[in-house]
């Protein structure tokens, strides 16, 4: 069985599936799709935390599925642009995971992941598969990757019936 190592990158995935298909990520879907027959050795969210109700419960969500949440606090800035970053955090988390790992999935269409995903394909020998919006997903990530994996409706949520 694979060893596995999932990690999503919450703000990227949240953003980009708003405003391509204005609709959230099936968290549940995409765990069941991408650890069937595999075996999780580690599986992080990276989330900012804003202090509200409804994020927690959402964080709660995500850790009854199998994930271990990692929070940075939101940041806003005088100007009034906001900052909350994980990306120094998700790469050295999976240099660390991905020596243990046969698969790494990344959740997330930012290109400043591509050097980091070529460096685990390649220092590693691990197998990458990116999970991405099609239309933000940065087309060196997708390169860079072993096996690039659109976000479409089947990793939608269904929306609410009326």
């Amino acid at each position: 069985m694979e060893k596995l190592v999932v990690l999503v990158d919450v703000q990227n995935i949240y953003y980009t599936t708003k405003q391509s298909y204005n609709s959230n990520f099936d968290y549940n879907q995409f765990w069941a799709k991408v650890t069937a027959n595999r075996q999780v050795i580690k599986a992080i969210a990276y989330a900012i935390d804003r202090d509200d109700e409804k994020q927690r419960q959402f964080q709660n969500i995500l850790r009854a599925i199998g994930f271990e949440v990692k929070l940075k606090p939101f940041i806003q800035r005088v100007d009034g642009s906001a900052k909350g970053d994980w990306d120094v955090g998700i790469a050295l988390d999976a240099m660390e995971y991905a020596k243990g790992a046969d698969v790494v999935v990344l959740a997330s269409g930012d290109g400043d992941f591509d050097l980091l995903v070529d460096k685990i394909r390649h220092d590693f020998n691990a197998v990458v598969e990116v999970y991405g919006v099609p239309k933000f997903t940065s087309t060196s990530l997708i390169n860079s990757a072993s096996k690039y994996v659109p976000i479409d409706q089947g990793l939608l949520l269904a929306a609410p019936k009326r």
